[in-house]
């Protein structure tokens, strides 16, 4: 394989803000993977992993991470062949031939990751969702996010795109005046996230509030690391909540047993398609309900996210539909559900080049 890096500075259509931050641009890091199949045909793998102060990864240093790695990299050989070789196999080998070098960058291993099953799946001429015998059909709808702003600027945010789900990002003076002043302009159903912003007893009276709303659920209300708190939380909240900030890799997932009702897992944080497939199974085997979410990212990674919608119970990936203009093709997400590309792999397409 060969590898290809492309940065880019995505525009956000709206300046989106969370409990914790806001951004007008959001840097992110394309890697390419190049080989060729039986009949010398060009084939090109993508995966996507976007720069995040909170976890402390920038374009840069992943790109030295990658470039440091580069000759290890391409001399593994994509195959579906049974071997013996450490450097031969599919992309679950090619993840675990990775993962000592970047064990403690779970952002740049999910760009290879993904990248790895792009390319897999375009090796094989099938789509990943067949690979894995996924029904398309299956996948729900995604929620679409109405970040932080004044009352008035979210109800137009959201009239100016009318979804059947939305996701309400909440953690200020006014959250429940938020979500009163939205409710009162749609029937769609709500999801809220905290980001981590609210304490005990704020997250359980809030829970009453909401639930009468028409909320579903309440991502990552407190601190990720306030485990005791979330514990009293999950025992006493009226509505479910899902882990984000608290459920990074899989021995997280057991931790949030008994703490939280389901899981919100990002690719960028587990470090792929490869650990998130491991950790929906682990889930499951203790009856949580099970979320991919997103970043403000392009359609090359909400393209590999879609491939796992069917195993889900919500699916948050909408990042593409934040941007002033995507950099790929791929899926298309709709408020009905998603559409898939034709083109096998991921179905991602980069349109736009910025190699590095």
């Amino acid at each position: 394989m060969k590898v290809k890096l492309h940065a880019f500075d995505l525009k956000i259509k709206d300046r989106f803000k969370i409990a914790r931050e806001s951004r007008d641009v959001q840097e992110t890091l394309i890697v390419e993977l190049e080989d060729t199949n039986e009949k010398g045909e060009v084939l090109r793998g993508f995966g996507e992993t976007t720069a995040n102060p909170y976890y402390g990864f920038t374009v840069e240093s992943m790109r030295e991470e990658i470039e440091k790695l580069r000759d290890i990299i391409e001399q593994f050989e994509l195959s579906n062949k049974a071997t013996h070789s450490k450097q031969s196999g599919s992309p679950e080998v090619f993840w675990h031939y990775m993962f000592p070098h970047l064990q403690k960058s779970s952002f740049t291993l999910c760009a290879l990751d993904m990248a790895a099953h792009d390319l897999f799946g375009k090796k094989l001429r099938k789509p990943l969702y067949q690979l894995w015998k996924l029904n398309p059909d299956e996948a729900p709808a995604s929620n679409y996010t109405i970040g932080i702003d004044t009352i008035e600027k979210m109800v137009q945010k959201m009239q100016n795109m009318p979804w059947p789900l939305y996701k309400i990002k909440l953690g200020t003076n006014e959250d429940l005046e938020i979500v009163k002043a939205l409710r009162k302009h749609t029937d769609a159903t709500f999801r809220v996230d905290a980001n981590c912003a609210w304490s005990v007893e704020e997250t359980i009276k809030n829970s009453k509030e909401l639930k009468h709303l028409g909320v579903e659920f309440i991502e990552q209300p407190m601190r990720a690391d306030d485990m005791e708190g979330m514990k009293e939380v999950f025992q006493h909240s009226e509505l479910p909540l899902i882990a984000d900030e608290s459920c990074i890799v899989e021995s997280d997932v057991a931790k949030c047993y008994n703490h939280f009702h389901g899981i919100n897992i990002k690719l960028t944080k587990c470090g792929g398609l490869t650990p998130a497939l491991r950790m929906i199974a682990e889930a499951r085997k203790l009856n949580m309900k099970v979320m991919v979410g997103c970043m403000t990212e392009s359609t090359v990674g909400i393209s590999a996210i879609a491939h796992l919608a069917p195993l889900l119970d919500y699916v948050d990936m909408d990042g593409a539909l934040l941007l002033a203009e995507d950099i790929a093709t791929g899926v298309k997400v709709q408020p009905k559900g998603v559409e898939y590309a034709p083109e096998n792999g991921t179905g991602a397409m980069l349109i736009a080049s910025n190699q590095l």
